[in-house]
Parts: C-alpha cells; structure tokens; sequence
C-alpha cells in the first residue's frame, strides 16, 4: 500500500469514526436497559441488553479513541506515516473487529446475506427497533472503514516483520 494514502485514510477513517460515536452516543443516551427491555419477560430479554449495551459501550470508547489519535495525527505540522499507519491499523483490529466480533455475540454477520442487498447483520434476539436501527446503521460505516483498511488486517504487520528482519 502507498504510504502517500495514509492521509486520506487517516482523514476519512476520523470522519466515519465521528459518525458512528454520534450515533452510538445518541443511542446510548437516550436508551436505558430498563427502556430496551420494556415488556419483555423472562432472562434472554435481559441477558441480550445488557450484553448488547456493553459492546455498543465499549465501541463507542475505541471509536472514540482511534478518533483521537487520528485528530493528533492529522494536527501534526508534519505527517507522520508510521504513526498514521499504526493509528489505522488500530482502527481496523480496536474499532472494526470490536463491531463485527462483539464480546457478548447479541448479533453476528451473516456473510451469505453480504452481496444480496439485504442486512447481514443477525441478531441472537429479536431486538426492539431502535436497538436494531442502531446496530444497522453503524455496521454500514464499520462495513465502509473495513473494507479500506483491509490491508491493515494482516499485510501491515508482515511488511512491519519483514522490515524488522532487514
């Protein structure tokens, strides 16, 4: 990868990541479990809010994070391309994994449903809308940011070994 695309990167990366926080931030202020629960009845209702709640707090502080750096990087009168690309691999491994491999697994992509326009996100439990929107919403952006730093997944690291090697 032309480390001269690290900017731009870098620039779109914060901007996607500032999005998905306004979004969550929104979702997480405005929703208690209580709320989320409502009606329901019985300890899978619980279990799956609460567990969800915690991944979506838990993204919203990497994401929060990256977003940080990012903003250090890009205020630096000189670009740095080693901290930029270790900031973007840190994106891909905090923030992007961080969604599409939730801790507590309230929701999983479903990777047959990815090319067919539908949502390849599945949920554990049928989730009230405002918690299914949010989750839906922000996988399209976390969709977007790891499809461009896919290299970061695993080619940074080998070309860093590599050039450690020399």
């Amino acid at each position: 990868m032309p480390s001269t695309n690290a900017k731009s990167l870098s620039e779109t990366s914060r901007t996607k990541l500032k999005d998905a926080i306004n979004q969550l931030e929104s979702f997480l202020n405005q929703y208690s479990l209580n709320q989320l629960i409502g009606e329901e009845t019985g300890d899978e209702a619980q279990t799956f809010y609460k567990g969800l709640l915690s991944d979506l707090r838990h993204l919203l502080v990497f994401s929060e994070v990256s977003v940080e750096k990012l903003g250090v990087l890009l205020r630096r009168p000189n670009f740095d391309n080693d901290f930029a690309e270790r900031a973007l691999y840190d994106v891909y491994h905090q923030c992007v994994n961080a969604f599409f491999y939730p801790k507590n697994e309230c929701y999983s992509e479903d990777g047959r449903y990815a090319y067919t326009g539908q949502d390849a996100i599945r949920f554990r439990f049928k989730p009230v809308r405002e918690a299914r929107d949010i989750v839906l919403s922000v996988s399209k952006i976390y969709e977007e940011l790891r499809d461009e730093l896919a290299y970061y997944e695993n080619d940074y690291m080998t070309q860093r070994r590599m050039q450690g090697q020399k």
